[in-house]
């Protein structure tokens, strides 16, 4: 499969991963898995095979997406960013118990001015992410855009003392919905834009 037809299949299972399921009457387990089959008999979907959804899962270089067979049936899901609120999470993700050293999520200048007095936001999304490092270091699979300009630090171990729950997504991103959908910025240990200057 060549490379735009690749990501143009990527970002049609990451809306219907994520966000669309039910729009499009899919069933989704609490897990986030939907049937394979089920995908595949949607209109969008017809000119892909299980063979090429499978060559995505496989190459996707973020590891967006799990597939895996249950019960003799082939299902998929998006290992994290769902906006699908009756995806249990406890059956998607792991909870941590113990925190990451280094812990960060990246963000733009311009969403900074808003980040550094209000604190970080999941907006539409169930969580707030985060990476255990910053993009191309060893074992930093996904959980922040290559592009970002402004990395911030979080003090975990200070927000889950205070009860914040995280979580860590099999492709090693970590997640919370923070208090309340955000993540204050008393629990920010450090701010560098992308030349290492200080920010906070």
């Amino acid at each position: 499969m060549d490379q735009p037809k690749t990501i143009k299949l990527s970002k049609l299972l990451s809306y219907i991963l994520r966000h669309g399921a039910a729009k499009h009457k899919l069933t989704m387990r609490p897990d986030g898995y939907v049937v394979l089959s089920d995908i595949l008999a949607l209109a969008k979907f017809k000119t892909y095979t299980g063979e090429d959804i499978e060559h995505v899962v496989k190459t996707n270089d973020k590891q967006r997406f799990k597939l895996t067979e249950i019960d003799s049936v082939w299902m998929i899901r998006a290992n994290q960013g769902h906006s699908i609120k009756n995806v249990n999470q406890d059956e998607l993700l792991e909870r941590i118990g113990t925190p990451e050293s280094i812990v960060i999520h990246g963000t733009s200048l311009n969403n900074w001015q808003q980040i550094k007095t209000q604190g970080l936001s999941r907006m539409n999304r169930l969580h707030i992410h985060f990476a255990i490092g910053l993009p191309g270091e060893s074992g930093v699979i996904s959980g922040m855009r290559a592009t970002s300009q402004v990395y911030i630090y979080i003090d975990m171990e200070k927000a889950m003392h205070d009860g914040i729950v995280f979580y860590r997504s099999s492709n090693n991103v970590i997640l919370t919905e923070g208090q309340n959908g955000v993540l204050l910025v008393k629990y920010f240990k450090q701010v560098v834009d992308c030349q290492g200057k200080s920010l906070l």
